[in-house]
């Protein structure tokens, strides 16, 4: 089904007991729930369209990790988080649920949760990235003094007006990807366990440049109908978040996390090394490119690395 048959934010079909822009449902099918979450915008006209990205050859290679899901670059799974006990599509994560023993027991008992095994089932993800280079807009274009440890709060309006800059269209089912930097910083750091600087004249707060937490935000990324959303930062979004009456908050208090995760199903991607990316999207001029992400294929997978490339 083309992603722009499906209603807008404010139009989506009303939730008992869930915000305006809920989309429980939204994909379900035969009587179904859907794990898959805005991954559905990834239709096979789509994922064709995003191989005429690729205009050369490809190798890669594998290694074996041993390391907590959210230390590194990864994609957070539909599972992350949950709100009065409940993710996207009203599915209930339990530590019961969860502990699935093995990818048999896993494909047996069809587990329900929206987890990121379930991505293998449809071929993982293939689409259209697109890079937003906030940094080096900031920095170079605009001429501002920029740093990822400011706690920049990235609004719709400037994403779009970055787009604009680097000459590149949004299209349904894209994979939003955002550099502010912040990989770039932790790279720097001389020795393990060294703390983050302190920016100057700081409170000595943690904060973080990232995408503005607030819920124009979320509508304007569901109206845009990606596909997925990742970063270089620790939150993808701004932290620390903004609580209703401005002042701020902690974890508790992510905005975008619970619209995107919990009532869109659309995944968020974390710590993302984009430097690289980013110097080949300046030298080529082009910030679109195929995108190929292959998490683990693990049961009961709540964040995994990404193993994403990007094929120009």
């Amino acid at each position: 089904m083309d992603p722009s048959a499906f209603p807008d934010f404010d139009d989506l079909p009303k939730v008992e007991g869930q915000p305006q822009g809920c989309a429980w449902g939204i994909f379900d099918k035969d009587g179904k729930k859907d794990v898959y979450g805005t991954l559905n915008f990834l239709t096979p006209e789509i994922v064709a369209a995003a191989a005429k990205e690729m205009g050369m050859d490809a190798e890669g290679w594998d290694d074996e990790l041993d390391f907590n899901t959210q230390c590194s670059s990864q994609w957070d799974s539909l599972c992350h988080i949950t709100t009065r006990g409940a993710t996207y599509n009203n599915a209930r994560p339990t530590l019961a649920g969860l502990a699935i023993p093995s990818s048999a027991t896993a494909t047996a008992t069809a587990s329900p949760l929206p987890t990121l095994e379930h991505w293998h089932a449809r071929g993982a993800l293939v689409g259209r990235g697109v890079l937003i280079d906030v940094k080096r807009y900031r920095e170079n274009v605009l001429g501002e003094a920029y740093h990822p440890l400011d706690g920049h709060r990235i609004t719709a309006a400037e994403v779009e007006a970055v787009a604009r800059h680097q000459a590149v269209a949004f299209r349904p089912g894209d994979v939003l990807v955002v550099r502010t930097g912040y990989t770039e910083v932790l790279e720097a750091l001389l020795a393990p366990g060294e703390s983050l600087p302190e920016r100057p004249g700081g409170d000595g707060a943690l904060r973080l440049s990232g995408l503005h937490g607030v819920e124009a935000t979320a509508r304007w990324a569901w109206n845009r109908r990606f596909a997925a959303v990742a970063g270089d930062s620790h939150a993808f979004e701004a932290f620390p978040p903004l609580k209703a009456d401005g002042t701020e908050g902690g974890v508790g208090d992510l905005v975008l996390h619970p619209w995107f995760l919990n009532q869109f199903g659309m995944p968020i991607g974390e710590l993302w090394d984009l430097k690289a990316l980013s110097e080949h999207a300046k030298k080529t001029g082009r910030y679109s490119f195929m995108l190929t992400s292959v998490p683990l294929n693990h049961p009961g997978l709540v964040a995994s690395p990404p193993n994403a490339v990007a094929i120009f």
